[in-house]
């Protein structure tokens, strides 16, 4: 299908309505233009899903052996590094 448009003023071109309808194209959607050989080729932007919990499923993978529970949830005594932290910045 081939219709005719113009570039307005600020370099815009209007997309005639049955068009943008059909492809459900709403105002201010994402759209990519490309030069072509042949022309311009003007597509939607790819848009990005939001992760899913079951995408993030061994992100964090290490080589050492696992940290006992207790462990993760002992006291942290941060006095001492603190300690530390006040005679390095003196």
């Amino acid at each position: 299908m081939s219709i005719a448009t113009v570039i307005l003023n600020q370099g815009q071109v209007e997309i005639p309505k049955h068009i943008r309808d059909e492809l459900h194209w709403e105002s201010g959607h994402a759209l990519i233009l490309e030069t072509t050989e042949a022309g311009i080729l003007l597509r939607p932007q790819a848009v990005q899903k939001p992760l899913r919990l079951e995408a993030l499923r061994g992100f964090l993978k290490q080589d050492a052996p696992p940290v006992p529970i207790d462990d993760l949830c002992a006291p942290v005594d941060a006095s001492a590094d603190w300690d530390a932290a006040e005679q390095r910045s003196r």
